[in-house]
């Protein structure tokens, strides 16, 4: 995730994003360049066309694709603004999962707490990754022998950690280390895990519906294509960075609505979960180790 000063107005209009937008469309600004220019030169300069252009049309249709866009990038800016939250979430859960049980546990059980100052910050890890491409055992700290082997089997790594998590606290339970109280407060915390997984799943697994993309997509092209044709007899060859222009605006627009639905990547403007990882991790250690 990119950061930055919204009030460094400079800064941002010759942000090296603005670049990266820019290379990322080339090809399409060239093939809509060359379009444009061959589109003026059949018509005005081989055919010699007299035809009246208007951009009325356009006009028109320009009202309803920018509503469109604005519904498009506020439904992927609620995705993303929902797994913000959701992150959020986590990160307290964690650190009131971890406080608790350095008050529960006894100061001299080392093994305990460290076990759970590993395995917290592993099911993070494992939630971070599970988001992304699959959990790779290597990234786990290593909290006792045949940890990895246990999970070598699991299809949905982040449950068995939290399978893992609710043994241990029962296991606290009936070895008398915790009190039955202490265990449903615990509880408490444990399921939050869950219910954080499932909304971060839900966001993930439920792209914007197909016909919407597809529609918008095609509105897009379709306004393109045809706009040279509102500028070229009264503009002429100027009527090529007039479009290119107009397009390159719409479909940046359509891009980072695209890169912000689906937030748990490793695009620009996707969440800094790997930071809030590594902040769980300290202060969690900070919490159970001290």
């Amino acid at each position: 995730m990119v950061q930055y000063n919204p009030k460094t107005w400079l800064a941002l209009i010759f942000h090296s994003y603005s670049r990266q937008v820019v290379r990322l469309l080339l090809p399409a600004l060239i093939a809509m360049g060359i379009y444009t220019t061959g589109m003026c030169y059949v018509l005005l300069d081989y055919f010699e066309l007299e035809f009246l252009s208007t951009t009325a049309v356009h006009s028109l249709l320009g009202i309803v694709l920018g509503l469109f866009l604005v519904f498009r990038v506020n439904s992927a800016y609620d995705r993303w603004w929902e797994g913000r939250k959701l992150w959020g979430l986590l990160v307290n859960n964690t650190r009131n999962l971890a406080a608790k049980l350095s008050s529960f546990l006894s100061e001299d059980d080392r093994e305990n707490r460290n076990y759970f100052a590993q395995m917290i910050p592993n099911y993070v890890t494992a939630v971070k990754e599970h988001l992304r491409d699959g959990v790779d055992l290597e990234d786990l700290d290593l909290v006792e022998d045949g940890f990895l082997s246990k999970l070598k089997s699991k299809d949905h790594i982040p449950n068995a950690l939290s399978q893992m998590l609710y043994k241990k606290v029962n296991q606290l339970y009936v070895d008398k280390k915790i009190t039955g109280n202490q265990f449903f407060v615990l509880d408490k915390e444990l399921k939050e895990f869950a219910d954080i997984l499932g909304g971060c799943e839900r966001i993930k697994n439920t792209p914007i519906p197909y016909s919407y993309s597809m529609y918008i997509k095609k509105f897009i092209f379709t306004f393109t294509i045809t706009l040279p044709f509102a500028f070229m007899t009264e503009f002429h060859y100027i009527t090529v960075p007039i479009v290119l222009f107009v397009f390159f605006i719409l479909v940046s627009v359509e891009l980072i609505a695209e890169e912000i639905e689906d937030p748990f990547g490793n695009d620009t403007n996707d969440l800094p979960t790997d930071q809030l990882c590594e902040k769980i991790k300290k202060n969690v250690r900070e919490l159970l180790e001290a």
